[in-house]
């Protein structure tokens, strides 16, 4: 990105998110007169260009993703009590926030302090603006993912958990347990010496290049899926959450970046080109 492109960023990321926070916040509760929902997501961004001055100062990207883990607890905890609500599906959706939030935060810092840094960040830490708008597309990244949960937290509108909420569930739960086992697979075997500059082929792994990836759009749908029956009007923005987790691992961050990583490490060789052409990208092969 050009500089101009990189500060026409950072106006506009924060004002999609402050859109969103509008939209959301249609047929929501108050708190001292102010949206909760839209509480939630300046705080979002709050936190994250609050973490972005020492990991500036200190040039290091070690806290990047813990940074982004403590954003989803943070907001997903304050939805809860600024709504002071108690019901079922509100309970439900924090909890399922919360647990996926620690285990991913806890597994990709862990990751980061192994391996010593996070490639992604070499080229940009060093400038300014361009390592500012990696922390406020973070605090975007939250606020459109965690929507779902968010809303229907904040939400002034209360139904019973119904079927929609129980099939959430469930599907939340797969995603979940996929994602878990796939991440568990790849570090257990990274973890063996005789694997050194080899790529994984085997588990999860061997019906999907990114199982892990499939697992996190799946229990975001969960999540979308407990929420629906609360959204009203313009609450509906909430969807956008599992289409934006989709597009960003599919198309942008996730499985584009490592597929390049992989075809430049092992593109040609006759054992991975056969695993890439058998084994499905993204959806896994029953």
């Amino acid at each position: 990105m050009t500089k101009s492109q990189i500060r026409k960023s950072l106006i506009i990321v924060p004002t999609i998110g402050f859109l969103v926070g509008l939209a959301g916040s249609q047929h929501g509760l108050s708190f001292t007169g102010l949206p909760i929902f839209a509480i939630c997501v300046a705080l979002a961004f709050l936190i994250n260009w609050l973490a972005f001055i020492p990991a500036f100062r200190m040039q290091t990207e070690k806290f990047y993703d813990f940074t982004g883990s403590l954003t989803y607890i943070s907001v997903t905890i304050l939805a809860l009590l600024l709504s002071g609500k108690s019901d079922l599906r509100s309970l439900i959706l924090t909890v399922l926030v919360l647990v996926w939030a620690l285990r991913l935060g806890t597994f990709l810092l862990r990751r980061v302090q192994k391996a010593g840094k996070d490639d992604r960040f070499d080229a940009i830490k060093p400038n300014f603006y361009r390592f500012l708008n990696a922390w406020t597309i973070q605090a975007l990244w939250v606020t459109l993912t965690a929507a779902p949960a968010l809303i229907a937290i904040a939400s002034a509108n209360e139904v019973e958990i119904g079927g929609f909420g129980i099939v959430g569930l469930v599907v939340w739960g797969l995603g979940f347990c996929i994602e878990v086992v796939a991440d568990q697979q790849k570090s257990q075997f990274r973890k063996d010496p005789a694997n050194k500059e080899q790529f994984i082929s085997t588990g999860l792994w061997s019906r999907s290049r990114h199982p892990n990836y499939f697992g996190e759009i799946v229990l975001w749908i969960g999540v979308t899926l407990i929420a629906i029956p609360v959204l009203q009007g313009w609450q509906w923005i909430a969807l956008i959450s599992p289409l934006f987790v989709a597009l960003l691992l599919t198309r942008v961050s996730g499985v584009p970046m490592l597929e390049a990583k992989a075809d430049k490490k092992w593109g040609g060789q006759e054992e991975y080109e056969t695993y890439k052409a058998n084994t499905p990208v993204l959806i896994p092969k029953l």
